[in-house]
């Protein structure tokens, strides 16, 4: 079964955050993961605003934590952490 990561993120170093944004698409990609909605068009229907938001396909909840997990991500995090403010969860996708 697949899974999702959903990310919500607010950024305040844009140069910064290129930087992770390019480590963390090759993280994804080299576990299986690929992008369904980045950065586009979206109206807050609840909860706190953030003007990015992410939705990234995994093949299994195993891979998604595996690649958050991995050292390539944890390097484009170290990028992330202090030119963001973000919210990012790992959801099993369902069987419907």
């Amino acid at each position: 079964m697949g899974a999702y990561w959903i990310a919500h993120v607010e950024v305040s170093d844009p140069d910064e955050y290129k930087k992770y944004a390019t480590i963390a698409s090759e993280a994804i990609a080299a576990h299986g993961g690929r992008f369904l909605a980045r950065g586009g068009r979206y109206r807050q229907m609840e909860g706190r605003d953030r003007p990015r938001n992410v939705v990234a396909y995994f093949p299994s909840f195993e891979d998604a934590v595996a690649c958050y997990e991995s050292a390539r991500y944890q390097e484009a995090l170290s990028h992330a952490r202090n030119a963001s403010e973000r919210d990012l969860v790992i959801v099993e996708a369902s069987e419907d």
